[in-house]
C-alpha cells in the first residue's frame, strides 16, 4: 500500500521540479513510511512513498519498464499477480522483480489499457508513456483506492491519492464548492467526481482518464459497471456453494503477504464470515482486532470475544469512550474534505490496534452493498412492492397528503415512525431511497442555510445526482437499483473512504475480500428472493453461513459499527454542540443561519429533537473549513 502524486504538463514538455513532487509525497508520508522515490522527464513528475506489503527488498517506485518507456507509480494490491507474471512470461515479457508493480507494467506494454479488465485487486495509478508522451490514470472497480486530481493555472495536472498532497502545491487556489458543501449536508461526505475544493476532481471508481500532451483535459472513461440485469436460474443449494466458494477464494487470495496479517472483528455477520474462512485456510492462529463502546446498548465486543473464542483467534480488543473525542481535529487532518461518519473515530481506534500487530487487516466491507445487507435496503425493497400496488397518482395525493399531517416521532418505536414511509412512498423509489441515503434531507438543510447560501446554490439540490444514477442504472428492479447506488456512490464515498484513510494514517493495509468483483458480480444476479426473505437482508450469506457462524451472530438484529454521539453530546459532550451555534466559524462563513444552529443544539441537549448526527457533520465541517480555508 502506498501513495502516489505527480505533474504532467499537458501543453509542453517544461521541466517538473523534483523538489516540489517530493513535497507532494512527504505530505502522505504516512501512507508509506517504508520509502520514497521521484522520477521526472521533460513535461512529467511521478513521486511515491511505499508501505512495504510484497517482494520488501524489491520494487522500488516511480519503476521504469520497456527500456523506460513506461513508468508507474501504483498504490494498492493485485492479487492475482502471479497467474499474470506467467501469462506475461509465456508471452515474452522478463521481470526483475518479484512484486505486482513491474505485472502491471508488462501487462500495458501487452494489452494497452484493457489490461485493466485483467487485473484483479484494488489500486489507483498513474502510468506514463515516454514515446507517446501519455498519461494514463486508473482506479479500481469500486473505489477501494483514491485518485484526486486538478488542472492548473500553468497547463498542469496534478494528481494525488490524497488532497493534502495537491494543497502543497502554490498554484492550486484555496477556494470551496459550495456544491460540495451541499453534498456534504446532505451525504456526510463529498461524492466523487467533486471535492470540497473548487476545481479538485476525483476519478470515480471504475474510471480511467488519459491524457496527451498537447491534448486538453479529457474525460474520465468507465471501464467497468456491475450488471443488474441478469438473473441466476440455479438452485438455492448450488447458489450457497457457489457464494461459498467465491468467499473463500476471495479470503485466501488476500491473504498473500510478506508481513504479518490479521482481521477486523466487530462481531457480525461480515467481519466474522471473513475470520471464519481465514481460520479455516491459516496454519496459526489467525490475529483479529476490535473495538467496543462505553454505551452498553452498542457494544458489540461480546459478539467478537465469541467468534473469537469459536476460531481461537489471537484476539486484542480495547474500548472507546466520549473522550475518543479529542481526536476530532486528527480526523479533520486525515480525510482533509469533511467526513462526517462518526464510525471514523472507533475505525481510526480498531486501525491503531490492529497496527500494533499487523501490517495488513481483512475486512468485511462490501457484503452488505453487495447482498442487500442495510435495513434501508430490506424497507426499500418492501416499499417498492406497495408502489407496484398503487399508480402514482394515488401514492402522490394519498400518502403525501397522510405523510405531511403525519407527527415527526423521533423517540417513538420504529413501527409508529410512520411520517418518512408515508412521504417516501408518495414519491418514486429512486426518490425514496435518496432521501433513505441522505443524512440530512433538503428542509432540513434549508432551515439551516442563510439566505447567501441558498442564492448560491440556486436549483442545484444534492440528491438529484443520485436519483439520476438510479434511473439509469443496469437494473430491473427497484431493490437492484437501491444495491447500485449503495455500490457505486455510497460505498467509494463513505465505507471506502472511512477505512482508507483511517488505516493509512496508521500506515496499514486494510484489504476488502467481500468487493472480489467475482463475487459482486454474482451478487447481482441473484434473484431478489435470495438477497431479501422474510424481511432479513443478506439471506443467501447467512444461510450458507450456517455451516460456520452461531445462530446468535447470523439473525440478530443488524447493528453496525455505530457511535454513541447523540448520548455524548446530551452528556460530556454538551459544551461541543452549544458551541455549533451563533458564534461559530460556520456562522461566520455566510452559509448558516446562526440562530438556526443554535436552535439545533438546543432542542438536541435538552432531548426534544435527535440530533446528534447533525451536530457531528457540522462540528467535523467547520474544523475541515477551518484547516483548509483558515474560516
Amino acid at each position: 500500500m502506498c501513495g502516489i502524486a505527480g505533474i504532467f504538463h499537458i501543453g509542453t514538455a517544461k521541466p517538473v521540479d523534483p523538489a516540489r513532487i517530493g513535497a507532494m509525497t512527504d505530505a502522505i508520508a504516512h501512507r508509506g513510511p517504508d520509502g520514497e522515490g521521484v522520477w521526472t522527464a521533460p513535461g512529467i513528475g511521478l513521486g511515491h512513498r511505499r508501505l512495504s506489503i510484497i517482494d520488501l527488498e524489491g520494487s522500488p517506485q516511480p519503476m521504469g519498464y520497456a527500456d523506460g518507456r513506461f513508468q508507474i507509480i501504483f498504490n494498492g494490491e493485485i492479487y492475482n499477480f502471479a497467474a499474470l507474471r506467467c501469462e506475461l512470461e509465456a508471452k515474452g515479457h522478463v521481470f526483475a522483480t518479484h512484486g505486482d508493480t513491474e505485472v502491471i507494467l508488462a501487462a500495458f506494454a501487452q494489452w494497452g489499457e484493457a489490461c485493466l479488465s485483467r487485473l484483479d485487486g484494488m489500486f489507483a495509478f498513474a502510468l506514463y508513456d515516454q514515446r507517446t508522451r501519455s498519461l494514463f490514470l486508473a482506479r479500481d472497480r469500486l473505489g477501494v483506492k483514491p485518485l484526486f486530481y486538478t488542472a492548473l493555472s500553468d497547463g498542469s495536472v496534478a494528481f494525488a491519492s490524497e488532497l493534502k498532497a495537491l494543497l502543497v502545491h502554490p498554484l492550486l487556489r484555496r477556494v470551496p464548492d459550495e456544491r460540495a458543501v451541499e453534498d456534504y449536508l446532505a451525504f456526510g461526505y463529498v461524492p466523487d467526481d467533486r471535492s470540497i475544493v473548487k476545481g479538485v476532481m476525483k476519478l470515480p471508481a471504475a474510471h480511467c482518464l488519459t491524457l496527451r500532451s498537447g491534448g486538453g483535459l479529457a474525460e474520465p472513461q468507465r471501464w467497468w459497471d456491475v450488471d443488474f440485469t441478469q438473473r441466476s436460474r440455479a438452485k438455492v443449494g448450488e447458489l450457497e456453494e457457489e457464494l461459498v466458494a467465491l468467499m473463500r477464494a476471495a479470503v485466501t487470495s488476500r491473504m498473500v503477504a510478506d508481513v504479518p496479517l490479521g482481521a477486523f472483528l466487530s462481531g457480525g455477520v461480515d467481519s466474522s464470515s471473513v475470520v471464519a474462512l481465514m481460520a479455516e485456510s491459516s496454519r496459526r492462529a489467525v490475529t483479529t482486532c476490535s473495538i467496543g463502546f462505553d454505551e452498553k446498548g452498542l457494544d458489540e465486543s461480546d459478539y467478537a470475544r465469541t467468534i473469537a473464542q469459536r476460531f481461537a483467534t489471537d484476539h486484542h480488543a480495547r474500548t472507546v469512550g466520549a473522550d475518543q473525542f479529542e481526536r476530532i481535529d486528527r480526523l479533520a487532518d486525515i480525510y482533509d474534505e469533511p467526513f462526517a461518519d462518526a464510525s471514523a473515530l472507533p475505525t481510526l481506534s480498531v486501525c491503531e490496534l490492529a497496527r500494533e500487530h499487523v501490517t495488513v487487516a481483512l475486512s468485511g466491507d462490501g457484503a452488505d452493498e453487495a447482498l442487500a445487507g442495510y435495513r434501508r435496503q430490506v424497507f426499500h425493497a418492501a416499499e417498492e412492492r406497495v408502489r407496484g400496488l398503487l399508480p402514482a397518482g394515488l401514492r402522490s395525493s394519498l400518502l403525501g397528503g397522510l405523510g405531511a399531517i403525519y407527527p415527526k416521532a423521533d423517540w417513538a418505536p420504529r413501527p409508529l415512525r410512520a411520517k418518512t414511509t408515508l412521504l417516501s412512498l408518495a414519491r418514486s423509489g429512486a426518490e425514496g431511497y435518496a432521501d433513505a441515503l441522505s443524512v440530512t434531507g433538503p428542509d432540513a438543510r434549508q432551515s439551516l442555510y442563510a439566505s447567501h447560501m441558498r442564492g448560491a446554490l440556486g436549483e442545484y439540490r444534492a440528491e438529484d445526482r443520485l436519483i439520476r444514477l438510479m434511473e439509469n442504472a443496469p437494473a430491473r428492479s427497484g431493490l437492484d437499483r437501491a444495491q447500485y447506488a449503495d455500490l457505486t456512490f455510497w460505498l467509494p464515498g463513505d465505507v471506502l473512504t472511512k477505512t482508507d484513510r483511517a488505516s493509512m494514517a496508521m500506515g496499514l493495509e486494510a484489504r476488502e475480500p467481500l468487493l472480489d468483483h467475482r463475487l459482486i458480480e454474482f451478487a447481482a444476479r441473484l434473484p431478489e428472493k435470495f438477497r431479501v426473505r422474510r424481511g432479513q437482508g443478506k439471506w443467501l450469506m447467512k444461510s450458507a453461513m450456517e455451516r460456520y457462524l452461531p445462530e446468535d451472530i447470523l439473525y440478530r438484529p443488524k447493528m453496525g459499527f455505530v457511535t454513541p454521539i447523540s448520548a455524548w453530546f446530551r452528556g460530556p459532550l454538551a459544551g461541543q454542540a452549544r458551541a455549533m451555534g451563533s458564534r461559530s466559524a460556520l456562522a461566520r462563513t455566510g452559509w448558516f443561519d446562526g440562530v438556526a444552529l443554535d436552535r439545533m443544539a438546543e432542542d438536541h441537549i435538552a432531548g426534544r429533537r435527535d440530533h446528534g448526527r447533525l451536530i457531528w457533520q457540522m462540528l467535523m465541517l467547520e474544523k475541515s473549513m477551518t484547516r483548509l480555508f483558515g474560516l
